[in-house]
Formats: C-alpha cells, structure tokens, sequence
C-alpha cells in the first residue's frame, strides 16, 4: 500500500526541461507529450492550403499535415517567398509537455520559440516545418486519449521521423541539406533522428539540449525542490527524507521493470506515475552522451547552454559536447550570457517570465545565422 503523504507534504510539480519542459507525467496530468511514427510512408500531404504572404522577411507559410503513428499530425510549413534553387530546410522539434508547433501549449503561452526560430530561418533563406506535438493545437491526442499509458519513446520518435520524411519530400527542399534544430528535450529526438533514422540528416541543432539520462534530471530537480522548501522552513526533515526515499524507490523500479507505484508521497505522482511510466523507462534507456557519440565524423552540429538557464545547465551540456567530440562531430558550442531556458533575453531564472514578450536572444540568432549559412 502506498504511504500516506505527510501533511503540509512537499509540492511537487512537473519537472520541467522546456518551455516549462515538463517531465512525461503529462498527457493525464495536464502536461502532456508528443505523438510519433516511424519514418512512414504514410506521411503524406494534407489538403489544406492556408497559404499567407506575410510581413518582414518575406516568407510563405502553409498549413499542412502529415500521417504518424496511424493518426494526422498538423503543422506549419515556411518557406522564402522568392523560389529559385532547391532550398535548405529544417525540421523544428520543440521540448517535452503538450508543446505546438510555435513552442506554446495550454497552461504557457507567448513562449513562441519554434515560431520565432521559423521566422528567422525564412530571412536567411531556409524552409522550415514545425508541427503540434500530441495533446496539442491541432493534432490533439487522437487515439492516446484514453490510453496515455500506451505511449513510449517510439511514438515521438515515429513522429519526429515522419515529420522529415514529409519535409523530405517538399518540393523546392534540397534533400542534401536537411537540418534537424531540438530545443530541450527536441534535442533527444534530433539524436535519434540523425543516428538511427531513415531520412539523412546533414547538420543539427541541440539548443538547450537534454544532456542527460531522464531520470537523471528528473532526480535532480525534484531533489531541488525539496531541499529549496526545506531551506524555507516549509516541510521538516523527515518529510524531506520520506519523499526523497520514495523518489528513489521508484526510479529503482522503472529502471528495474518499467513500472512505478500509484499514490506516491508528496506530490510525487504529478511526475512519476503509472500512466507515464513507459515513456520515463524508455527514455531513461536513452543517454544522450552516447547518442552523441554515434554522429556520423564531421556532421555540423550548433549545441548551446546558458548561464542563466535553470532547466539544462551549461555543466550537463558538457557531457554532451564530450559525447560530440568523441564523434569528431564539427560542433560549434555556443555558450548564451543572461538567457531562459525558452532562449529569450532574460536573466532572471525565473520561469514565470517564460511567456513574457521578451527578445529572442540576440547571441543565439547570429549563432544560428552562421549555422545555416554554412551547414
């Protein structure tokens, strides 16, 4: 049976990794993941044609979907309005939660970091795609809506593999230049793509990236919470040692068979709980190090951290610059000064700014300019 919580028990809240990144716990529990399918045949065009010529960079967009998993995935199609040469494109794939294609989701928005990437993808020339994840805008839950618990790592992965082949095959996108740009937890499913996928990957982009084993972050930032509220006098001790023991115990146990007890003490089950436990124990299986490491030799990589991001520290994407360089990737590491987690100019590390209009970080914008330029 599982334990009591403590009364005044700690809170804890879905560990986030992106825009507010929350950990899997999710789909039922107002979080929310992304749905995925192989690198499908089925991924074909949808009929909509919601085509604007819109302002600034001149740029088209058109809204369009794709088949994955057995369900429509819907998403924006950019592109420079001017055609000429095949052009470069990218595929945008956006942090853990119910995040849509312009990076926002429910409970958080005006964050528009996939959106604004887009948009400054289109000035220098490149197409882009970006798409609503599972239990977001468009795509909604589909066939998952009554079984979150069904849901694991394959299924982004399909969809992430789905959503190049489409771009792939867009016309006026020149195959030998595809790049895939992961923000967050996205970083994760770039890899997979880029190592394991069908679609060739040219170059890739792994901003703020998941740099460590997911249970490993979760771990820590829930430990985080739970000494910060013992710090403020808000729980005791042996509320602290009860929740960070049952923490441990059930890492234990989705490592050992997959599965987590219901009920966990002081919150706890906001994050870890069955109906996420097949997502957390596959992705767990997943370091992104060793990922890294399996890069094709001089594949182009931008990788970026910030000093002022509380979600990814600039320690943990070390380990994946380390993984980098064992591929001999041509990675070029660039370290953001005063940036959110969600890449705005914000040195605050406070996620309540997530949503405010703040700029897009300059230093990442000359970053990626250069990137694309090259790659």
């Amino acid at each position: 049976m599982a334990r009591r919580a403590p009364t005044h028990a700690p809170n804890i809240h879905s560990s986030r990794l992106g825009a507010c990144l929350c950990a899997f716990a999710l789909l039922t529990a107002g979080c929310g993941t992304a749905a995925v399918d192989s690198g499908s045949a089925d991924s074909t065009t949808a009929a909509s044609a919601t085509t604007a010529s819109l302002p600034g960079p001149r740029a088209i967009e058109e809204e369009v979907s794709f088949r994955a998993n057995g369900m429509t995935v819907h998403g924006t199609w950019r592109r420079p309005a001017r055609q000429g040469e095949p052009a470069p494109a990218v595929l945008l794939i956006a942090g853990s939660g119910p995040t849509d294609r312009d990076g926002n989701s429910a409970q958080l928005g005006g964050v528009d970091t996939l959106k604004t990437m887009a948009e400054l993808l289109s000035a220098e020339g490149v197409a882009s795609l970006r798409y609503d994840k599972l239990g977001s805008g468009r795509t909604g839950l589909g066939p998952y809506a009554s079984k979150a618990a069904d849901i694991g790592v394959g299924v982004f992965e399909r969809e992430a593999a789905a959503a190049l082949s489409y771009l792939a095959g867009r016309p006026g996108v020149d195959r030998r230049r595809l790049t895939v740009i992961g923000h967050s937890e996205g970083a994760l499913f770039a890899l997979l793509l880029a190592t394991k996928g069908r679609t060739p990957v040219h170059s890739l982009g792994l901003l703020q990236p998941l740099s460590r084993r997911y249970l490993d972050v979760i771990s820590a930032q829930i430990t985080a919470q739970i000494r910060a509220q013992l710090q403020a006098g808000a729980i005791t001790k042996a509320q602290a040692t009860e929740v960070e023991d049952a923490l441990a115990s059930a890492v234990a146990s989705l490592r050992a068979g997959g599965t987590v007890q219901a009920n966990l003490p002081g919150g706890l089950s906001n994050v870890l709980s069955p109906a996420s436990a097949k997502f957390l124990s596959e992705a767990d299986r997943l370091n992104p190090p060793e990922l890294a490491a399996e890069l094709k030799a001089r594949t182009p990589v931008l990788l970026s951290c910030s000093d002022a991001d509380i979600q990814v520290g600039c320690d943990d994407v070390e380990q994946l610059a380390a993984g980098l360089k064992q591929a001999r990737a041509g990675t070029e590491f660039v370290r953001l000064t005063g940036v959110s987690h969600v890449l705005k100019e914000d040195p605050s590390r406070n996620p309540a700014h997530y949503g405010a209009p703040l700029p897009f970080s300059s230093q990442l914008k000359q970053a990626i300019q250069t990137f694309v330029s090259r790659a």
